[in-house]
């Protein structure tokens, strides 16, 4: 029996158990053998990766150490005594080894691999290979049961109506902040729409990232529910409320490997809104050359994917194809979008175009669900909302309602000028190397790190004009994302 003690370490989202390598009994064999243990106490029990240590201050003699996961899991106070047992593998990872050699997996299997990754049954490594293995190859069918295990792993949201609306983009387009301008509209007009958002994968910022500048995303379920009864809306990080928890340890190791496949995305989207309650979705994707569709044919076998897999879980879709030629608004990064859908809300007069219409455009696509509305007028009604000031009140509302953030997010203290390397137009702007560069500088981690365009596709500029500028928190950041930058601006100037 060893005594459990806190350690503070971050080691998301993996369990890891720390021990000292001497004096517990067991010898440096046993200790490789035990890789992966299962912690055990009553009728509590999680897995964890063993980390050996030979720091007495980290963990004790006749002490079990656990990371901030393991131990926030295992909800049991310090100094509790424990047990510990060798992990035995899960059995679904011999599914993962099928898939890899090219097999086709049941919907079963799928949810076994699901149920043991939301248990935290596999380490890292482990996900990865399924991940690469589904992006090599994987069926309709497998996507349809990825979706529906996904969906089934957490919690789930009922809230008791028939209409319950959202709206999704599918990203790959920097700026494009779209949803925070259209749930205040949607929830002004009356409609039920819970926004629950994963955070970013490879993009500078996602909506919970651009969100939490300003309130608070992190909810637990009781308080979400009561922010939706009362606001009928909420802009909240899906992860906080167990919403598909599988879909949260995937994103975390797909981040690092960029990997976004169209069956994944399928799957991961479809899953969060089937677990959130919704019942009618709007699907925004945008095509451009640098974003992540970048195609028509792309882009349409993407909607029959989406169509397909909707379809037999009984969610409605309406799906849009948009211009995803060049970033939307000005500001990338959570900082700067905040910025930027809070001037639309507000009405400025130099808020960005683009972000109010495709907001407004998108937010109409969201009230045609409404059957009371007549045809041809959600899109007025969107707008009015917004001018009126109904939108912003309600999005004031929203923020105090999860919880105001205290005290305004600065912009990062360091600052460089991209400069224009020559007279002319620009002709393109890459969005891939545009959100690279954000990432670099610290978005969406750091949120006061990104990237203000002050230019679009059309503007003329002349030789040394800033065409952007990148904020970073640290010098270092900032010299990374300068580097890059001073490689590929992602702007194209024609003379």
């Amino acid at each position: 029996m060893l005594k459990i003690r806190k350690v503070a370490v971050d080691t998301f989202p993996e369990n890891t158990a720390f021990m000292l390598r001497a004096a517990n009994g067991y010898d440096a064999e046993q200790f490789q053998a035990l890789r992966k243990i299962e912690v055990i106490h009553a009728q509590r029990q999680i897995l964890a990766t063993l980390a050996i240590s030979d720091d007495t201050s980290i963990v004790g003699h006749g002490e079990l150490g656990l990371g901030e996961q393991a131990f926030r899991r295992l909800g049991l106070p310090e100094g509790t005594e424990v047990s510990i047992a060798q992990a035995t593998p899960p059995r679904s990872l011999e599914f993962v080894r099928r898939k890899i050699g090219g097999d086709e997996l049941t919907e079963e299997e799928i949810g076994a691999i699901i149920n043991d990754i939301a248990a935290y049954h596999y380490s890292p490594m482990e996900i990865a290979a399924f991940l690469v293995a589904c992006a090599g190859f994987m069926t309709t069918h497998e996507t349809l049961g990825l979706t529906r295990a996904m969906a089934q792993a957490g919690s789930k949201m009922n809230w008791q109506s028939q209409l319950v609306v959202d709206k999704h983009c599918i990203g790959g387009i920097p700026g494009n902040r779209t949803s925070m301008i259209v749930v205040p509209i949607v929830a002004a007009y009356g409609l039920t729409i819970p926004k629950t958002s994963s955070r970013a994968i490879t993009s500078p910022s996602g909506t919970a990232d651009t969100m939490e500048v300003l309130a608070n995303v992190g909810l637990t379920s009781e308080r979400l529910q009561q922010v939706v009864a009362a606001e009928k809306a909420v802009l909240a990080w899906g992860g906080s409320v167990n919403l598909s928890p599988a879909d949260d340890v995937l994103i975390s190791v797909e981040r690092p490997l960029r990997i976004d496949t169209f069956e994944q995305m399928v799957a991961s989207i479809l899953s969060k809104k089937m677990a959130a309650g919704s019942t009618h979705l709007v699907i925004d994707i945008p095509v451009g050359p640098t974003a992540k569709v970048r195609t028509q044919s792309e882009a349409l076998r993407l909607r029959k994917l989406f169509e397909y897999v909707a379809g037999k879980v009984g969610l409605t879709v309406d799906i849009v194809m948009t211009n995803g030629t060049q970033p939307i608004g000005r500001g990338i990064g959570p900082v700067l979008e905040a910025r930027d859908v809070m001037a639309v809300l507000r009405n400025d007069p130099d808020a960005p175009a683009d972000l109010r219409e495709r907001a407004l455009f998108l937010a109409g696509r969201v009230l045609d669900f409404d059957p009371a509305l007549r045809g041809g007028s959600a899109y007025q009604k969107a707008r009015d909302i917004l001018t009126s000031g109904a939108a912003l009140a309600k999005m004031e509302s929203l923020i105090d309602a999860q919880g105001r953030q205290e005290a305004p997010v600065p912009l990062g203290a360091h600052s460089h000028d991209i400069l224009s390397p020559c007279d002319g137009t620009i002709s393109a702007i890459d969005c891939h190397q545009i959100a690279r560069i954000a990432r670099l500088a610290g978005a969406p981690m750091d949120k006061g790190a990104g990237i203000d365009l002050f230019h679009k596709i059309g503007a003329t500029v002349k030789s040394g004009e800033p065409l952007y500028r990148i904020y970073a928190k640290s010098e270092a950041g900032l010299n990374f994302a300068r580097e890059l930058a001073l490689e590929s601006s992602g702007y194209d100037v024609q003379r």
